[in-house]
């Protein structure tokens, strides 16, 4: 039985034992909590990449350290088997709204008629199609890089902000670079757009699009001398199913599109998704070595527990033996309490750990909040880490039986 002493020494026992339930308890708690949370941010990333409508990728290094992002954009349709190419620059700046608010967004320059095509199933639906944004190529304003050409003052908003700033289609928003009136250029609202539910973050709610050469010029990344010249954070490349179905023919292409860029990096959806995959592995290891320590002392303190219960009841164990019980079925009885603890600390530790998380998504701002939104709670795991926790709880009471089958019955009966 689990519950151990008699008269004025049950308080103590019971003390004992709800000590040991929250030892093994707050062991538990910890795996939970990262495998939960870590487990959630590596498959919301790995579903962003299975879901891209894009299969290849080129970046760089630096801010915004893609240059000639237009004409590197017509080279790259021009290789077989590509079918859009979507070069992005991203640029935090101000937006002034009708009432006068200056609210901090993030920018997205983008080229319309090859944006939409890149993006995933999840996203299609969120964007107006065609995209309003005046200039389909985004030909006409960059003319050859001069940036010379007429420019298509329009742009499109993010939801979370049309709402917050009161904004509707058909208003005017003045878009500055910096925190000054007198610097920024007066764009048409031509479309709203929604934004996945797990979006990183409460500033990357308010977003706005408008055509790539529009934010070039505006943040001095455009035309020469500029700081980096027609410039784009990534070129996101869409291709043929039946390139994007076969690997040999995807790499092909991803090799033909490398040898376009010497300086730059072209790297595959796929690829990416590997390297998610093992840095995942990686992380989980690490989750599982860091919770390995809090476990050990949680089954030190049980095992202590239950060597301290073999203690007090040595008189009882000797008086049992004598009568003819035999050693297995007090070592039984012992496992079994040991096993029945720690399914106990286990279940509050599931417990914790789940209302923690929970906690840390009602509670918390900013990453901490959105990181624990993507936390899954993967039965098998945790029943899997129930499990151990019980098997461990085996090699804490086989110390304990050690000990009450090494009591002699004399000395016991004294």
């Amino acid at each position: 039985m689990i519950v151990w002493g008699r008269g004025g020494s049950l308080r103590h026992s019971r003390l004992q034992l709800v000590l040991a339930v929250a030892a093994v308890g707050t062991a538990v708690a910890l795996p939970v909590i990262l495998l939960s949370v870590g487990g959630g941010v590596s498959s919301h990333e790995l579903a962003d990449l299975s879901n891209a409508g894009y299969q290849i990728v080129v970046s760089a290094s630096g801010d915004h350290g893609i240059e000639h992002a237009h004409s590197y954009t017509d080279r790259i349709l021009a290789v077989p088997g590509v079918t859009a190419a979507s070069p992005t620059l991203s640029i935090d700046i101000d937006a002034f709204s009708p009432s006068g608010a200056v609210t901090p967004v993030l920018a997205e320059g983008v080229i319309p008629d090859q944006f939409t095509p890149t993006l995933g199933p999840a996203e299609s639906g969120l964007f107006p199609s065609p995209l309003p944004l005046g200039d389909p190529t985004d030909s006409v304003h960059y003319a050859n890089g001069s940036y010379s050409g007429p420019e298509t003052f329009k742009v499109l908003v993010s939801q979370p902000y049309a709402l917050s700033e009161h904004v509707s289609v058909g208003d005017t928003l003045l878009l500055s670079p910096v925190d000054n009136r007198a610097q920024g250029e007066t764009y048409n609202v031509t479309g709203e757009f929604a934004l996945l539910p797990t979006a990183i973050g409460e500033n990357a709610a308010f977003v706005v699009l408008l055509p790539l050469s529009n934010l070039q010029a505006m943040t001095d990344y455009g035309a020469t001398p500029a700081i980096v010249p027609d410039a784009a954070d990534s070129i996101e490349v869409a291709v043929t199913g039946a390139v994007a179905s076969n690997p040999t023919a995807l790499a092909h292409v991803q090799n033909e599109i490398q040898a376009l860029f010497n300086l730059y990096s072209v790297s595959s959806v796929s690829q990416e998704a590997l390297q998610l995959q093992s840095a995942a592995g990686v992380l989980t290891g690490f989750y599982l070595a860091l919770s390995s320590v809090g476990l050990a002392v949680g089954m030190m303190f049980l095992a202590l527990v239950l060597l301290r219960r073999v203690e007090a009841d040595r008189r009882s164990i000797g008086i049992r033996r004598a009568l003819g019980i035999s050693g297995r079925s007090i070592a039984g009885e012992i496992l079994r309490d040991g096993s029945t603890l720690a399914f106990l600390g286990a279940a509050v530790g599931v417990a914790v750990g789940y209302f923690v998380v929970e906690g840390l998504a009602t509670w918390t701002t900013g990453n901490v909040q959105e990181a624990a939104k993507l936390a899954i709670f993967d039965p098998l795991t945790l029943g899997g880490l129930v499990v151990l926790v019980i098997a461990l709880s085996l090699l804490a009471g086989a110390v304990a039986v050690r000990t009450a089958l090494r009591i002699e019955i004399s000395e016991a009966l004294r």
